[in-house]
């Protein structure tokens, strides 16, 4: 978490942020790239200035904990014993089944309508560039969620980022420690001892705890070079921070950011413009509502834009980190699975021979 984000709580549009909302600091400052256009920017502006569920400042005691080195923090207690997280044979036979059984261990999972409330407005199709969504998709969101303790440490990431791809990163020791900090709380959730566990069996993965939360540091925080550039990307920071890359036809675009949490922070910023969902291709497929945890959509963050995207709405940190690494080591290019009444392709590409270059869900009709 950058330094320059310890303060006061502030106001945009209405709009309570608090200190710890990440978006590159690193960066100059600059005119804001990001506004309004079209003929519903008026009435956006009011919808956010009313948004419900404002985001609270994480307390005081917190943001001192952040700051000191990860083995002298304190985290949640481990996952109760009563809960199995032992993988099944069956599972272990089939990814598929190793995903669903992911799905229904998210006990951190939030529920739609309760925790949180989204407009997925207008269906428009992909090729179609116009604004012509009314209101932000994200009405309401419970401010205690951002005090879960997996959900905080993974707010507290999304700051250390360059957003242009073409930047080298300049890793702190305090965001380093970030890392480890959050690697350490996940891995007393469900989702990652059942994964632990799953590696294990199927001998991708041999070692202890301590191994273990290496691997998962290396796999995600690993910094990585992308558009011929040394150091400019990791797997974390593209799937779930999102990055600003340079398209074939040399226009810059954005890539990645397929995490609903940093959606949420940036459109409660101002940064995103959500333009609408991605109808389906098939006539008479059922459309998204405000119960929908899986969503195609279009935006525009920071002015640029992403005609296509897909993110599953509601999950926890954890669970799409168990998620993607398992797909990763046990899986396909293409995972077709079923999470909860979702039929998902969980999109994995490598990079290199042990890297993830990105990874996301695709909605299957």
């Amino acid at each position: 978490m950058r330094a320059g984000l310890v303060g006061q709580t502030h106001q945009q549009h209405g709009v309570l942020i608090p200190p710890l909302i990440p978006r590159n600091t690193r960066q100059e400052e600059k005119e804001p790239k990001f506004s309004m256009r079209g003929m519903f920017s008026a009435l956006k502006k009011t919808v956010k200035a009313k948004m419900h569920g404002i985001l609270q400042e994480l307390t005081d005691d917190l943001r001192q904990q952040f700051k000191r080195p990860a083995s002298e923090q304190h985290y949640a207690e481990a996952v109760s014993s009563d809960v199995d997280t032992d993988p099944r044979q069956e599972e272990l036979q089939d990814v598929i089944a190793a995903c669903g059984r992911l799905w229904n261990l998210d006990i951190n999972r939030l529920t739609p309508g309760r925790d949180y409330e989204i407009d997925c407005g207008e269906g428009k199709k992909m090729y179609q560039k116009e604004d012509m969504i009314e209101n932000a998709l994200f009405r309401h969101l419970d401010p205690s969620v951002l005090h879960r303790p997996t959900y905080a440490r993974f707010i507290a990431l999304l700051d250390n980022y360059y957003a242009n791809m073409n930047e080298t990163e300049r890793r702190t020791r305090q965001e380093e420690q970030e890392e480890i900090a959050f690697i350490e709380e996940i891995s007393r959730t469900a989702p990652i001892q059942y994964l632990q566990k799953y590696l294990s069996a199927k001998g991708v993965f041999r070692g202890g705890d301590e191994q273990f939360k290496n691997t998962l540091h290396n796999l995600w925080f690993r910094m990585i070079g992308r558009s011929g550039t040394h150091d400019s990307s990791s797997a974390f920071e593209h799937v779930f921070v999102g990055e600003i890359k340079r398209g074939s036809d040399n226009s810059e675009e954005v890539s990645g950011l397929h995490n609903w949490i940093q959606l949420y922070l940036e459109e409660a910023k101002g940064a995103l413009d959500y333009q609408g969902f991605i109808l389906p291709r098939r006539r008479g497929s059922q459309l998204p509502d405000s119960q929908t945890q899986l969503l195609t959509l279009q935006f525009k963050w920071n002015n640029y834009l992403k005609p296509l995207s897909s993110t599953l709405i509601g999950v926890s940190p954890e669970f799409e980190f168990a998620l993607y690494t398992l797909c990763f080591y046990c899986g396909r290019e293409d995972n077709h699975v079923q999470l909860g009444p979702y039929y998902v392709n969980i999109k994995v590409y490598r990079l290199g021979r042990d890297g993830i270059g990105s990874a996301f869900p695709i909605a299957e009709e």
